[in-house]
């Protein structure tokens, strides 16, 4: 019963990941769009590319007992795939700056990842010390991705917009955040639960950033008919004025 009901979880976590990694496709389409990356930033697909690697290292047979985790891994190749594909996107729209900037941190990122798969496989020799020194490292890396976020959070609040902190990313963070850490309890497995616990207050707090400020930015957007509506009052008052000028000259 306590198998099946981990796996149960395991799987749902798996559905809340796979939408949160697929949320920003909304995004990178109004990116596509408008050929122009904007206001967005590129740091938390890069962190998000950075959890995802280490925690399918972690998940495989080298490291884990056999197929343990197997939720784990699936999921996060799904997710490597997807943030790949964001971020490339990112380089192509945007500027010089931008692309330098991303193109130093996903580096960073795979050099790190890089030197934890190393040290794991070839400096312990047995599953234990490997799940801790990958979990550890995993840890952290949990850690940066639902903080950074932060650095959007932090716009929201002085721009009083949820323009560039799309809502589904945030819900979909949230609800990874609690059935993961869920997942993690019912494995015994601190390592995978205690980022989540980081996950998930943050998670609270950017929905209700989102819910604060939404309404504003909905109230200080003007709509289509007032725009249209000015313009006619424009056009009226500029008629008006003509009207006159030619009166005035007759």
């Amino acid at each position: 019963m306590g198998d099946r009901l981990r796996l149960a979880v395991g799987a749902m976590g798996n559905a809340s990941s796979l939408l949160l990694y697929a949320a920003p496709i909304l995004t990178f389409s109004r990116v596509i769009r408008k050929r122009s990356t904007e206001e967005f930033s590129c740091i938390p697909y890069i962190v998000a590319l950075s959890n995802c690697l280490l925690y399918t290292w972690y998940g495989l047979p080298v490291v884990s007992y056999r197929w343990e985790n197997f939720p784990v891994v699936t999921i996060n190749v799904l997710g490597i795939i997807l943030e790949l594909s964001f971020i490339f996107i990112y380089l192509w729209f945007a500027q010089t700056r931008g692309k330098i900037k991303a193109g130093v941190i996903a580096a960073i990122v795979i050099l790190v990842f890089s030197i934890t798969a190393i040290i794991s496989a070839f400096v312990f020799h047995d599953h234990h010390h490997r799940k801790v020194f990958v979990g550890t490292v995993g840890l952290v890396a949990s850690v940066a991705m639902y903080a950074a976020p932060l650095v959007v959070m932090k716009q929201v609040i002085m721009t009083k917009s949820v323009e560039f902190m799309p809502f589904y990313l945030s819900f979909f963070s949230f609800l990874a955040s609690v059935l993961w850490l869920a997942y993690g309890l019912l494995s015994h497995d601190l390592l995978l639960a205690s980022p989540n616990l980081v996950g998930l207050p943050l998670g609270i707090l950017q929905l209700g950033l989102y819910c604060k400020y939404r309404k504003k930015g909905i109230m200080e957007a003007p709509s289509k008919w007032d725009l249209e509506q000015n313009s006619q009052e424009k056009s009226k008052q500029m008629q008006l004025v003509t009207n006159e000028n030619i009166n005035g000259k007759s």
